[in-house]
């Protein structure tokens, strides 16, 4: 069982939401849907749905093509970032009306519905309704009933994003495993690089309407075909700057910089290069972290990290790294580029083959 995407799009009058886009998702495969807002990942869920129809193209699951096949003729469930609850029902009943219109034996709704209810926290409101409930309550009395369907297709759009930040951390972890033994595929969007590499599996950035790449989710963390897919993989922005390699130094403005284990294979000449916010530290963590001095823009402290926005060379970087740094704003601030993490892309902003 499979869900092929075959060079679909989707035009909206004069505007085109989905570029041709294809795409092959394997049974019991866990998939992120990874981009900023308004990069298309809602509007590809419907399509999967078929909650809506490309404009041109075709998908096919299990070797048919239900291009046109409205989802109601479907085994898909899905659930928004928005919750959608019948008002009138328990949380019992809410979780379990999938399963009643299919006309499952009371015994199976029952484990079902405590089953889901265990793992979303719900069992002891399993009595009450919506009304009674808080948001994120109700959010996941949303989702367990699309998780008891034991459905061909689940698609999740956002689902965790009006959690409570305990329950959130909690069911990303969940989540995988509750799928693991199941013969379904799950698409999970998000905006969020770190959700995607907790879930692992594989990831499909997203930019414009477009798939930029799509892999196993670490390998594309690692190593992104280009500088749109390591942006969309980099919360806080990921750091740029044109360089020039010559021998075996990196030339960053006024700054020299070692090549690193990056760069080792690079021949001489211009690039340009990207360094994730974590790995610029107020303090050298490996052999080849190389010092550069700007000046600070905005100094941000959570409580566990720090993050410092500083000019360099024209342009804003920033650095974020575990602890309290306090930095003074107008100040200059020196901080470390680790240089064997830097990412190489060509001027045309594809990466550089060669660069580790």
């Amino acid at each position: 069982m499979s869900l092929e995407l075959k060079r679909i799009t989707k035009r909206v009058g004069a505007e085109t939401t989905i570029h041709e886009t294809s795409l092959v998702l394997e049974e019991r495969s866990f998939n992120t849907l990874l981009g900023p807002t308004l990069a298309g990942k809602t509007t590809l869920m419907q399509l999967m749905a078929g909650l809506d129809r490309p404009t041109s193209g075709e998908i096919w699951f299990r070797g048919e093509n239900v291009t046109g096949v409205p989802v109601q003729k479907r085994n898909v469930a899905m659930v928004y970032q928005q919750f959608i609850n019948y008002p009138n029902f328990t949380v019992y009943e809410n979780i379990a009306s999938p399963l009643r219109v299919a006309r499952m034996a009371a015994a199976e709704i029952d484990r079902r519905v405590m089953h889901a209810a265990e793992l979303l926290r719900l069992t002891p409101m399993l009595k009450r309704r919506p009304a009674e409930l808080s948001g994120g309550q109700q959010q996941r009395t949303a989702i367990a009933r699309a998780l008891v369907k034991d459905a061909d297709l689940v698609l999740l759009d956002e689902p965790l994003a009006n959690l409570d930040y305990k329950l959130r951390e909690e069911l990303r972890d969940e989540l995988p495993r509750f799928f693991a033994d199941r013969n379904c595929i799950v698409v999970y969007a998000t905006t969020e690089p770190g959700e995607a590499l907790l879930f692992g599996g594989n990831t499909a950035t997203l930019h414009a309407g477009g798939i930029t790449q799509f892999g196993e989710t670490a390998a594309l963390y690692r190593r992104p075909a280009d500088l749109v897919t390591a942006r969309v993989f980099s919360d806080p922005p990921i750091n740029t700057a044109q360089v020039v390699k010559r021998g075996g130094e990196i030339r960053l403005g006024d700054f020299r910089l070692p090549v690193g284990q990056a760069a080792a294979g690079l021949p001489d000449g211009s690039y340009v290069i990207g360094i994730r916010p974590h790995h610029v530290t107020p303090s050298p963590v490996t052999a080849n972290a190389a010092p550069i001095d700007g000046t600070v823009v905005i100094a941000e402290l959570s409580g566990s990290e720090s993050a410092v926005h500083f000019d360099i060379d024209g342009q804003t970087w920033v650095s974020q790294s575990p602890g309290i740094h306090p930095f003074e704003v107008g100040s200059v601030a020196r901080l470390y580029v680790d240089m064997d993490h830097a990412m190489f892309f060509d001027l045309d902003h594809r990466r550089v083959e060669g660069a580790e």
